[in-house]
């Protein structure tokens, strides 16, 4: 099985055929700025070259920006919404002829869209763009389930609540006992989470999963407030 996680954008490819031996691979990045058209483009072509298919696309590439309303500037909402879905939808079509290459109706091809629970309630943090993008990703997903299903290939996304990272470091440092105490199941999130939940979706047991929108947040999005 042959995947690309497009954070920094890498491709993984397994040393054998996987579902015969399964076992380790090796991974190959390929470097792009994904605030231009012409690094995506590149990036697709590179791909192309080095391999004759895709069978999982995860789009998980982010980026936040959080001030006040009434100092909200305008660039924030282009940085924000070009990576967080309009990038998604760019690299998803670059890349639709390569998942389209192997899948068949039984076995489609995957697109994994990476979203958030701000896209499903609204955040206590003056996030307005980042609120807004993933909201759009976690539609954008439906709307590619219905018209790439035709095509075998299936489009999920993932709501993801708190996880460490880069990006919530400096959030989980100031607020991280509050955030917990919110979560019914009172911790923070770990890659295994949303790795087994990928795993999940590009697996046989998620070959009919299409449209569907992952709330993993350890319950946050249905925590009594009261």
């Amino acid at each position: 099985m042959l995947w690309v996680s497009l954070q920094s954008p890498v491709f993984f490819t397994p040393s054998t055929n996987i579902s015969d031996h399964p076992g380790p691979g090796s991974a190959h990045a390929i470097p792009a700025d994904f605030y231009k058209l012409e690094d995506c483009k590149r990036l697709a072509e590179e791909f192309k070259k080095r391999e004759d298919h895709l069978d999982v696309l995860v789009n998980n590439s982010g980026s936040n920006w959080g001030a006040s309303f009434d100092e909200y500037p305008d660039a924030a909402w282009t940085r924000v919404l070009t990576l967080n879905l309009h990038r998604v939808f760019t690299i998803t079509q670059l890349l639709t002829p390569s998942l389209e290459a192997k899948a068949t109706r039984e076995n489609p091809s995957r697109i994994i869209n990476i979203g958030s629970i701000d896209g499903l309630r609204v955040p206590a943090l003056e996030t307005y763009a980042y609120s807004a993008s993933k909201a759009g990703v976690h539609h954008l997903s439906r709307v590619l389930a219905n018209h790439l299903g035709k095509r075998n290939i299936t489009s999920n996304a993932i709501a993801c609540g708190p996880f460490e990272s880069k990006m919530m470091a400096k959030t989980l440092e100031d607020f991280g006992e509050h955030i917990k105490a919110g979560i019914p199941l009172g911790r923070i999130g770990s890659p295994e989470d949303v790795a087994g939940t990928c795993l999940f979706l590009s697996s046989r047991a998620g070959s009919y999963v299409n449209g569907a929108n992952i709330a993993l947040d350890g319950g946050s999005v249905i925590g009594a407030k009261i």
